[in-house]
């Protein structure tokens, strides 16, 4: 039976939407009010627009750690890249007190804020599976350094997934990746390129997009004839095809305002791995899908049912 996660004591799931919307309601592109600049930032400036990682003005210095919301086994880490940036993560341990999955999760963030603001939900994951929970920082967030880009952050996907492969107490376990909105689509890349080692046994996805250049026109409509020129692009929808027999579930807000939810439609279309499972969240939107109710509990009965039971 799927059990509700309890509150962190400072921040309960639901607090914890509230307070990232303060902070995290922005496009994945940049702020509404960039959009009428658009067409003459996009392509010289659009590193700075696709990955706001100074959003809070405070996000490069203040990374919330677990212990502010009530997790004491953890660890903080930093993990060299094969290209010279240190990159920071935090581990957070299964419960020792609980019936133990083997299980790792590992989480992609979305563009803006660091990993410190979603432990929460890494938290409700944790009590929710009884699992492992890894939670890496791109470069250029939070304490990572470097700068980001789309083939950096493909970088820092595989770092932490060999890590993940090295580290001796994740190194047999079952492991389910977790990306929500940009990070959707470093999941979808990371394993689209690793799913033949047999160790990635589920892939979870949360209002995530067909490509950046299919975006540029909802988001920023006065840059929609410029949306060729965009280098960064995150193809998901031509590589979440090449995902053939891992389990994947779609869970998708339905009223997300900066992601169409059309996106996640067209990536469950044209995805083609033996099981795929959708999920809607009537009220969800971008930021505060994961304060919806059942958010978890979709994910316990996907755990249970396609990953751990098989």
């Amino acid at each position: 039976m799927s059990q509700s996660p309890p509150p962190p004591p400072a921040w309960s799931i639901s607090s914890m939407a509230n307070n990232a919307i303060q902070f995290l309601r922005l496009p994945v592109l940049a702020s509404s009010g960039l959009a009428v600049v658009a067409s003459g930032v996009l392509y010289f400036k659009q590193n700075e627009v696709v990955y706001p990682r100074n959003v809070p003005v405070d996000a490069r210095i203040n990374v919330p750690s677990p212990r502010q919301f009530g997790i004491t086994d953890f660890e903080e880490l930093q993990i060299p890249t094969p290209d010279g940036e240190s990159l920071h993560a935090l581990f957070l341990r299964q419960p020792k007190s609980r019936a133990q999955r083997n299980l790792t999760v590992m989480m992609f963030h979305g563009n803006a804020g660091n990993i410190g603001h979603r432990v929460p939900i890494g938290k409700a994951i944790q009590d929710t599976l009884g699992c492992n929970v890894f939670m890496l920082e791109y470069r250029g967030y939070g304490k990572s350094t470097g700068t980001p880009d789309e083939v950096g952050l493909k970088i820092d996907a595989q770092t932490g997934l060999d890590y993940l492969r090295q580290r001796p107490e994740t190194r047999d376990t079952k492991l389910v990746i977790y990306g929500q909105s940009l990070g959707g689509s470093v999941a979808i890349n990371l394993v689209a390129t690793n799913q033949e080692q047999g160790d990635i046994a589920g892939l979870i996805l949360e209002n995530t997009f067909l490509s950046i250049r299919k975006l540029i026109p909802s988001i920023m409509p006065p840059a929609r004839y410029l949306a060729r020129f965009c280098h960064q692009t995150w193809q998901s929808e031509d590589w979440l095809p090449k995902i053939a027999k891992i389990p994947i579930l779609f869970l998708s807000g339905l009223k997300d305002e900066l992601v169409p939810p059309s996106h996640m439609t067209g990536l469950f279309a044209v995805c083609e791995s033996e099981t795929k499972i959708w999920r809607t969240l009537p009220n969800g939107a971008h930021n505060d899908s994961v304060a919806e109710p059942g958010y978890f509990d979709h994910i316990h009965s996907f755990i249970t049912e396609e990953v751990t039971d098989r």
